[in-house]
């Protein structure tokens, strides 16, 4: 919806007293959940919290809500309001996460209370929070080889979970009897409810003390008022059209080949709209998003761009898209979604940030790492426990570099920024997993004159553990993360399984149930952010300094960068540049490298077998995809990485 007549009734100090009080109910929904949370992943920050008015638009999120649920949840409000029109009463509190109704996936539970004042119906209060298990084929819920839904946990409709105030606990039994932890989900169903609760004493407050005239008039302002400052921003910005792709690593019904999200943004008369008209169909997993998913990304994409900005739904009448249905964008039911965060969710956000570093060199980003989800369920035998457990696991990552700094290294997934990686001791408390390392990986960060940041590896060990199995929710272990205007990309994803034993095994990026037993280990990395600018134009001292830290290796600040190091002493960080050999070495490369995104790949990968060139040689001086685990040279997806390296890289490089 577009619109441009903007009311201004209330003073500018009333106006900001309700607006910001409204953000504040909203961060107090967050604080209330976050102390009575059951779940681990919940109280590491994965919910949301919103304020949406009688017609179910937005009228304010918080401080803290993470990414990945902006732009839904007036979705899922105006889905309770159409399915109960005429029956929603005081005291009725609604449950609803489905997908196919504007949701993101199933494991994201909403719990929507209406609020009430004087017998009207004002408002309703939202608090989105990710549930551990809502059933399904696999323990988390995440089964990759889900082609339909049936199979990825419960699809919850809008329904009364309180009608009237009189709790429904059968319904509530029915629900959470099909989940894994069902007293887990109980207690975050409460703390969800009790949250939408403590909002709806905080807005009732500002209805006694304003009247509700007044506030009812603020909700109209904070939308326009947010439409008016996001208007009056694009104004300033050019007119015209920009194109970006990025790629999901395959689709396993057809085989190798990256699948492309196409990402086209218009901008015109103050307006923003993104068309994602030439994505690929929608693909035999998980991994794809479903519209309010996708809509989500586009607009925390281009939110990002604009931080201080509040949300509400003015923002979303300045910001559209076209998700063309039956598309990994727009997969229809009751195709599998559940995956769209590690899948179509953030290749979108990156393609957005590739745009808009066209648009805004000022705020430049490139690519930041892929969320990935590392999960392993079973029985847990330590003494005391005896139960079924869950260790549910995500990585910090790099983000991508900046116009003119390095990229965050080990930072929030910009799928949920605000997300907290989950402690280890608490992890190792509540499951028999005990984590053996997690660091900085070096040479992760992604090389250019500002490089990417860097990711991280984590390591575990399976203690008293029955029946148990693992799966990944991931992606990027063939559409590694780019870089942008010359810069390049960071490094693949993969689980190992029993590293370095004679048994070790490589699971890839995308696997469900595999079983796992007491004593076994793993090992996984995580992506780092892609470089931005020329590698050879970066400092010769701060690649130095990369070098002290633990960033980047001697031998890669030779190789991606032309910085020959001399090691002085090792133990004290002791080292020195060789600035005429680094030099030479720059020269160098800048004569070959184009011409080693022309050579054979079949003779690449023949040199990587002998030795003769290193694992991050492949894919960042040659451009090369292999299967990870058979080392089978991948022709498809080399040549569209090769051309997106080309798109990306080549053209910037000075000749």
């Amino acid at each position: 919806m577009k619109s441009e007549k903007f009311s201004r009734e209330l003073d500018p100090v009333t106006f900001e007293v309700l607006k910001n009080g409204f953000i504040n109910l909203v961060d107090q929904m967050a604080e209330q959940i976050l102390r009575t949370c059951y779940s681990f992943v919940i109280y590491c920050r994965d919910f949301s919290c919103c304020l949406n008015d009688s017609e179910g638009d937005t009228v304010m999120q918080g401080s803290w809500d993470i990414a990945v649920h902006v732009g839904t949840l007036h979705f899922t409000a105006k889905s309770v309001i159409n399915a109960f029109k005429g029956n929603i009463n005081p005291g009725d509190v609604f449950a609803v996460n489905d997908p196919y109704a504007g949701g993101t996936h199933f494991c994201d539970v909403r719990i929507i209370r209406p609020v009430f004042f004087d017998g009207e119906l004002i408002a309703f209060m939202q608090c989105n929070g990710h549930w551990a298990d809502v059933g399904g084929s696999v323990p988390g819920s995440f089964d990759i080889r889900a082609k339909e839904h049936y199979g990825e946990g419960l699809r919850i409709p809008p329904i009364k979970l309180w009608e009237k105030g009189v709790y429904r606990e059968d319904v509530a039994n029915l629900l959470v009897s099909n989940m894994r932890g069902p007293e887990d989900r109980l207690g975050d169903m409460r703390a969800q409810a009790e949250a939408t609760r403590v909002g709806e004493q905080q807005l009732l407050r500002l209805l006694e003390k304003y009247g509700k005239d007044t506030v009812l008039q603020a909700f109209e302002e904070c939308k326009n008022y947010v439409e008016r400052i996001t208007r009056a921003r694009i104004k300033e910005l050019p007119e015209g059209t920009w194109i970006a792709e990025d790629y999901i690593d395959m689709d396993p019904d057809v085989g190798e080949g990256l699948i492309p999200i196409r990402v086209s943004l218009t901008i015109k008369d103050g307006h923003l709209h993104y068309d994602l008209e030439g994505s690929h169909p929608y693909i035999g997993c998980f991994l794809n998003a479903t519209f309010g998913s996708a809509y989500s990304a586009v607009i925390a994409g281009t939110k990002m761009l604009f931080p201080d900005i509040p949300l509400s739904s003015g923002f979303y009448r300045v910001v559209t898209a076209n998700l063309p249905e039956g598309t990994v964008v727009n997969a229809p039911w009751p195709i599998a979604v559940t995956g769209f965060c590690s899948g179509a969710y953030e290749k979108i956000m990156n393609a957005i940030f590739e745009i808009w570093s066209n648009i805004m060199p000022e705020r430049a980003m490139a690519p930041c790492f892929n969320l990935e989800y590392l999960l392993i369920g079973g029985w847990d035998n330590r003494p005391g426990y005896n139960y079924h457990f869950m260790w549910y696991d995500w990585m910090a990552g790099g983000h991508g570099a900046r116009w003119d700094r390095d990229g965050s290294n080990c930072s929030a997934p910009m799928f949920g920024v605000g997300l907290t990686v989950q402690p280890c001791e608490g992890q190792e408390r509540l499951t028999p997993v005990v984590t053996s390392r997690h660091e900085i990986l070096v040479d992760s960060g992604g090389p250019g004159k500002y490089r990417g940041g860097c990711g991280v590896v984590k390591g575990g060990t399976l203690g008293l553990v029955d029946r148990s199995v693992m799966s990944y929710c991931c992606d990027r272990a063939r559409a590694i993360n780019m870089g942008v205007s010359g810069g390049l990309p960071s490094y693949p994803h993969g689980v190992r399984l029993n590293p370095d034993t004679e048994i070790e095994k490589y699971l890839g990026a995308v696997f469900s149930n595999y079983p796992v037993k007491r004593g076994e280990s793993f090992v996984r990395p995580s992506q780092g952010g892609g470089g931005l600018g020329d590698p050879m134009e970066r400092d010769l001292a701060r690649v130095l300094e990369d070098v002290i830290d633990g960033y980047v290796t001697v031998e890669r600040a030779r190789k991606d960068y032309g910085v020959i190091i001399r090691v002085i002493d090792e133990d004290l960080c002791q080292y020195e540049v060789d600035k005429d050999a680094s030099a030479k070495e720059r020269a160098s490369i800048k004569e070959h490298r184009a011409g080693w995104l022309e050579e054979d790949p079949s003779l690449v990968r023949e040199k990587y077998l002998k030795g003769e060139i290193e694992f991050i040689d492949l894919f960042r001086r040659y451009g090369v995809i292999l299967d990870w685990e058979t080392n089978e040279l991948l022709p498809k997806t080399t040549e569209q990485f090769r051309n997106k390296l080309k798109k990306n890289a080549l053209q910037y490089w000075k000749k």
